[in-house]
Order: C-alpha cells, then sequence, then structure tokens
C-alpha cells in the first residue's frame, strides 16, 4: 500500500505542535513509523514489498500475489518487488502472460531510477527460479522516479510511476518561520575526548597575605572583605611600637579583599592582617584518574564548563601538581582560565579533554540526528524538497559524526529543528510501505 506525500499546507503553529509532539516521543518509534514497520515486516514474509505511487493514484495501483506493484499492459504484467529478508534490498520481479507465469528467461528488462538531486540509477535483470533479480541494491531510501523498460514476445512495454517514501515538501517561507537551518555536508575535525571533573582555584600567584612591616598598635582599617583595591592603596595604619611612628599598610598586588583579620586596636605582628586575591586569575584543578593518566598530557585543549550551568571556556593543559592524591591516586591537572570567563574560585566543574583528533571527509552535525524507521537519518534539502537520508555512522565527539554512507558530500541537510521535518513526515504517513 502507498500513500501521497503532500506539500505543507497547515500553519506555523501547527507545525510546531507537531514537532512537540515528535520531539517528546523521539525515544521510541511514532504510531506511523510502527505502522509502517508493521508492513514492511508483512511484505517480507512474502518475498518482498512493491514499489508504489502516491496520491490519488494509490486506489488505482493493484497489488500482486508476492504483495508488490502490478503493471499491466495488455495481457502481459509484471509484479515489481523490493526483497529484503536477509540480504541487501533487491529488486524481484514477477512477470506473468495471461495471468500465467512466464518464463523469466524469455523477458529482457531494465529499470532506472530518478532520484531527488539528480541521482540516477539503473538495473539490468538475470532469471533466477520464477522472478528476475537486479543485479545490484537498492540503496536507501527508496524513494524515486521509476521508468521499467521490458520486451517479450517481440514486443516493448513501458511503464512510468513515483515511489517516494520519507519525503515532504515545505516553503522557503514556513521552513524559515520554523527555524529550520541548512548546512553541506562535508569534511569536520572529530575529536576524541575524556570526561573529568574538578573545582576553580585562583592561580599560586594570584593571592598575597598582607602583614604589617613593624610590630605595633593598628591605628585605622580602610577597606573590608569584598572591597577591590589596586596595587599600593592603604589597607590599614599601625603605630610603630619603637618609633611610635605611623605607616601605612599598603596591597602589594591589585585585586579583592578576601579576608581581614584585624581591626582598630590590635596589636599587628607577624601574622597576616589581610589576604588579598586576583579574582581573574583562575585555573581549573581536574582529577585524572589512573585509568585515563597515560591519555592527559600537556599541551591539550580542554572545555571547561560550569557544573549544572552554562558557562564555558576553552584553554589547554597547564601542568600537573607534583603529588597525586593518596587515596584516589588521580593526578591533579591544571588549566589556566581565561580571564574574563566568569568562572571563580570554589566553583565545581566538568571538562573534556581532547586527547586525539582527525579530519574525516564527511561528517554531519549531531544536532541533525533524527530517527527514522530504525535506523538514523538526516533530512537532505533539494529546493523546497526535504528527503530521509538513511546514514552509516562512524566516530563522534558529541559536535560532529563522521558519515560512513548515506548522504552525499556538499548535499545540504537540516541542522536545526530537524524533528520538524520528521514530524511532517509521520503526519503525511509518508513511510516505508511501497
Amino acid at each position: 500500500m502507498t500513500r501521497s506525500i503532500h506539500p505543507l499546507t497547515f500553519s506555523l503553529a501547527a507545525l510546531l505542535m507537531a514537532g512537540i509532539v515528535a520531539a517528546c516521543g523521539a525515544s521510541s518509534e511514532t504510531q506511523a513509523d510502527a505502522h509502517d514497520h508493521a508492513e514492511e515486516e508483512g511484505h517480507a514474509e512474502d518475498d518482498g514489498h512493491g514499489a508504489g505511487e502516491h496520491g490519488d493514484e494509490e486506489a488505482e495501483a493493484e497489488e500482486g500475489p508476492h504483495g508488490g506493484r502490478l503493471l499491466e499492459d495488455g495481457e502481459f504484467a509484471l509484479e515489481v518487488t523490493i526483497f529484503e529478508t536477509g540480504v541487501e534490498p533487491e529488486y524481484r520481479i514477477y512477470p506473468t502472460f495471461e495471468g500465467k507465469p512466464v518464463d523469466p528467461s524469455k523477458v529482457d528488462l531494465s529499470v532506472g531510477l530518478a532520484r531527488l538531486g539528480g541521482k540516477k540509477d539503473s538495473f539490468r535483470f538475470k532469471p533466477e527460479a520464477e522472478y528476475l533479480k537486479s543485479d545490484g541494491v537498492v540503496e536507501e531510501p527508496h524513494s524515486f522516479d521509476v521508468a521499467v523498460n521490458a520486451s517479450y514476445g517481440g514486443k516493448s512495454y513501458k511503464w512510468a510511476y513515483e515511489s517516494y517514501e520519507g519525503r515532504t515538501t515545505i516553503s522557503d517561507a514556513i521552513a524559515a518561520d520554523a527555524g529550520l537551518a541548512t548546512e553541506p555536508a562535508g569534511p569536520a575535525l572529530i575529536r576524541e575526548r575524556v570526561e573529568l571533573s574538578g573545582t576553580v582555584q585562583l592561580t599560586p600567584s594570584a593571592t598575597a597575605d598582607v602583614r604589617a612591616v613593624y610590630p605595633g598598635r593598628v591605628v585605622r582599617v580602610t577597606r573590608t572583605v569584598g572591597d577591590k583595591v589596586s596595587k599600593g592603596d592603604t589597607l590599614a595604619e599601625v603605630e610603630n611600637s619603637s618609633s611610635l611612628q605611623t605607616y601605612s599598610v599598603r596591597a602589594p598586588i591589585s585585586g579583592t579583599v578576601l579576608e581581614r583579620r584585624t581591626n582598630a586596636g590590635d596589636v599587628a605582628a607577624s601574622e597576616p592582617l589581610f589576604v588579598i586575591g586576583d579574582l581573574g586569575a583562575a585555573q581549573a584543578e581536574l582529577h585524572v584518574f589512573p585509568k585515563d593518566a597515560g591519555l592527559i598530557k600537556p599541551g591539550q585543549g580542554v572545555t571547561v564548563r560550569l557544573a549544572g550551568g552554562d558557562m564555558t571556556a576553552r584553554g589547554e593543559i597547564d601542568s600537573f601538581l607534583p603529588l597525586a592524591e593518596a587515596g584516589t591516586q588521580s593526578l591533579i591537572a591544571r588549566v589556566v582560565l581565561p580571564r574574563d570567563a566568569g568562572f571563580r574560585a570554589g566553583m565545581r566543574v566538568t571538562a573534556e579533554v581532547d586527547t586525539s583528533e582527525m579530519q574525516v571527509p564527511l561528517a554531519v552535525r549531531e544536532s541533525a540526528l533524527q530517527r527514522f524507521r530504525d535506523t538514523t537519518a538526516v533530512f537532505a534539502k533539494h529546493g523546497d524538497t526535504y528527503e530521509v537520508r538513511m546514514l552509516e555512522l562512524g566516530r563522534s565527539d558529541g559536535e560532529f559524526v563522521e558519515v560512513l554512507s548515506g548522504i552525499d558530500p556538499g548535499e545540504a541537510y537540516v541542522t536545526e529543528n530537524s524533528f520538524l521535518i520528521k514530524a511532517d513526515i509521520d503526519k503525511s504517513g509518508a513511510g516505508h510501505d511501497h
């Protein structure tokens, strides 16, 4: 059985609602997917499933005894099926004359497929049992315009029809309103990563203990915790107990007062009166456990993220603390953070360390991936027509995933809000029932 694929005519609000439904059910097949898949399995039990047309032609397309599409011209007929049980998809076409099977060796047959984007496939056939078998694999998706040419008994026969799946039409205006974005499939840098966790600390040179130069009584305190100071600013005044002269205790670095340990009237001795820190001079201290110790090295790129938040920064492994932690045997890797990144000492962070990288010739963004039937897919765009591309995937780094087969280099595909395309295909019933 076949179904029609109509242009997208519903409003943007309806499109978005369909998308929300599809997104909520992304972890399992939709009802339309399940129905189409069940039909596909039914055809497989009957040695194949036939190619079919769409729209009002559904009622006109007859089904043969093998569950395929029946093409008739006078008393000669072909039943067209695509068989894929235990083998790569292949055409199996059954010829009959006056309703009776014909010796397939007496039939000369060719099939041409015109796919979206201009790609063409052609098949010749050889006799096998009671059918003619194609000389190549019918690649997914099974979505194309079909041309069949046959000769039997000195007479030539021709048929042409549409057999589409996973295809829909959306105007560019509606696509723009729905936030659909596309880019060409192409090469990408795939990074292998190790995930670590840790905390943010100030760098060793970012803090300073401020002490009195000479012992004496604290006469006045001018700064408190949280105050920003510049190098040379007066923090307190102390009366020298030997000379009875008053002198200023000044900030040795610019930064923020982190601790104040004195008040007027106290006696200043050798203990710090203040602790000043440069809050912008921060580093992530990451725990590297023994299983990853051989993979992490100075100079490797790192993406640091605030645990539970959106704040991120890029850096690289700067160095390791000299000693391992006794309890966990983990090493501490240090990553100097950009001053304007917003990280503060005490924050918990996670990190992804780029341990290796490789340029792959063809990749797509992971944000584009959707489930289509039982495969991972993206949706290619040609003009205002969108069509599924079932992918065989390789390595991934969370941003890009390597494509081994399924989409052509340079072919545009939907990178953002691709679930809306899947929702519209599901809505139109454009599944895998040829």
